[in-house]
């Protein structure tokens, strides 16, 4: 490893190290499982919020919890007449809200920092492999030898995809997106697995720890055969049939490779490549997917249903189709020469930079630097991405130029890993199906710490309500002669086929 990449580790180690600093102001600090560190009180800790209704001139005194949250719920007293409605908060995206409380991850999006139950990213994306960090996420605590030795062959005996599943992908088109391919053989697996769906089991089916386990390895043992039978879906060539004794990175490798080698066993660089860039998308917070998750698992459903809907999610180009993105807009600067006019033209509206900036961090993403770490060990072996020269340039002069240093644009994790992809030999339209094999284990990891909430409540946000407040029924002929008003149905143009078929005698 070089020297810059050790001092990158020390630089990541006291970002997590001074996140627990003694606060001037006096607060109380909360003690954490590592050595000697404390976590600042979140939003300042408990006490109370007092609250002037300037509308009404009446106080309302409200509690703040240990998280530095107040309940939603506490606001409904504070009322001002008209309707009779409590006040309520606007917050369109969950920009400030909090909607669950989890101990799976943690986000300072001003220092760069993620954690995994405790542990920072970079330890683990240093020390550990996926499925040690998925036994984590999912159960809480690293595993023992004995541990991680029973889950990786719970994991390899559940690695095939039932033959129902792949009839079910082999009646899609050849050129189907491979992530539309990715959502029809999750739900497929809901329809073969009958046994564990509240619909049809009852509600209290996943009160047994024994039906949640078998779902957990189920969908993270499957993922990497889902993901190779979408792919060899628009190859035209068969998967190859799981191989029990590689690793789980390996084998999704050899799954995709092997073309019915039994001896083949692909280059151990690359899927160790592969398996830090699972671990490093295995879990991010409450982000969009994860969300979904969340509020789908809320009613009640299935959990193959569930994590259909969290890919679906991730399925959209804001989420996980933005390394694809990345990468086209790489392209089209095409050159170091060209970086200059394409920042200028940021500047000015006319362009837009995709890999930069992020919802949480304020600062570098932490993924970000691993992986172009991890990139440069991938071009050792498949050869030098020239894009890559024109990303770390492009890199080099936004994070120096005052426009983006401002406004906290730094590359964020699709930034390098379209290319790191890239020069793997995947499509860019695969790139989104390479997020969604790890990412289905920190949904899993939500699921399940979700089914012992005491708190949850099905998923039903609030809305305020903008529209007509009251009107009559009008009959048809009331209706003509009113003037053309707001939206109505465009021009649905019919496609030349139908036109043929039409043309023919006796169509209708």
């Amino acid at each position: 490893m070089s020297h810059s990449s050790a001092e990158g580790r020390l630089a990541a180690l006291q970002r997590h190290l001074s996140a627990g600093v003694t606060l001037s102001n006096g607060l109380e600090l909360q003690q954490t499982k590592s050595a000697g560190e404390q976590r600042p009180a979140p939003g300042g800790g408990p006490g109370t919020l007092t609250i002037v209704d300037n509308r009404t001139g009446k106080k309302y005194d409200i509690k703040v919890d240990e998280y530095g949250t107040i309940p939603a719920n506490s606001l409904k007293q504070i009322k001002a007449g008209g309707d009779g409605v409590g006040l309520r908060t606007y917050d369109p995206g969950y920009v400030n809200t909090s909607a669950v409380k989890s101990a799976i991850s943690f986000i300072d999006g001003d220092k760069g920092i993620l954690r995994y139950r405790g542990y920072p990213i970079e330890q683990l994306a240093e020390r550990s492999n996926f499925t040690e960090v998925a036994y984590l996420l999912i159960y809480g605590e690293l595993p023992s030898s004995k541990e991680l030795a029973r889950w990786d062959e719970a994991l390899m005996r559940h690695s095939a995809v039932p033959d129902a599943v792949e009839r079910a992908v082999a009646a899609l088109p050849h050129d189907a997106h491979f992530m539309g391919i990715v959502l029809t053989a999750i739900n497929a697996l809901s329809t073969v697995h009958p046994e564990q769906n509240p619909a049809l089991a009852g509600q209290n089916i996943y009160k047994s720890k024994e039906i949640q386990d078998k779902q957990i390895v189920r969908l993270i043992g499957k993922m990497p055969a889902i993901a190779a039978l979408a792919y060899h879906r628009a190859s035209g060539r068969n998967i190859s049939q799981p191989n029990q004794r590689l690793s789980y990175s390996e084998n999704f490798l050899y799954m995709l490779d092997a073309a019915n080698k039994p001896g083949y066993k692909p280059n151990p660089r690359l899927a160790r490549a592969i398996d830090i860039m699972f671990t490093l998308h295995a879990e991010h917070e409450m982000n969009c997917s994860t969300a979904a998750a969340r509020h789908l698992a809320s009613s009640g459903v299935d959990v193959y249903t569930a994590i259909a809907g969290a890919v679906g999610a991730l399925y959209g180009p804001l989420h996980g189709g933005a390394n694809e993105a990345v990468l086209r807009m790489l392209e089209r600067i095409g050159s170091v020469d060209n970086i200059g006019p394409f920042l200028e033209g940021v500047k000015n509206k006319k362009e837009r930079m995709f890999g930069f900036g992020h919802r949480v961090y304020k600062n570098f993403d932490p993924r970000a630097k691993i992986i172009r770490e991890v990139a440069e060990e991938v071009f050792q072996i498949q050869g030098r991405d020239p894009l890559i020269d024109v990303a770390v340039e492009l890199e080099k002069r936004a994070r120096a130029d005052d426009y983006f240093v401002k406004r906290n644009l730094y590359p964020n994790v699709d930034f390098y890993s379209g290319l790191v992809y890239r020069a793997m030999g995947f499509p860019p339209q695969f790139f989104t199906v390479l997020f969604a094999v790890p990412r289905v284990t920190g949904y899993l990891s939500h699921w399940r710490e979700q089914l012992t909430d005491p708190d949850v409540k099905i998923a039903r946000p609030q809305q305020n309500y903008t529209g007509v407040w009251l009107r009559d029924y009008e009959t048809m002929p009331q209706r003509q002669n009113r003037q053309m008003m707001g939206d109505t149905l465009g021009e649905v143009a019919p496609s030349n086929a139908y036109k043929r078929r039409v043309a023919g005698s006796n169509w209708s």
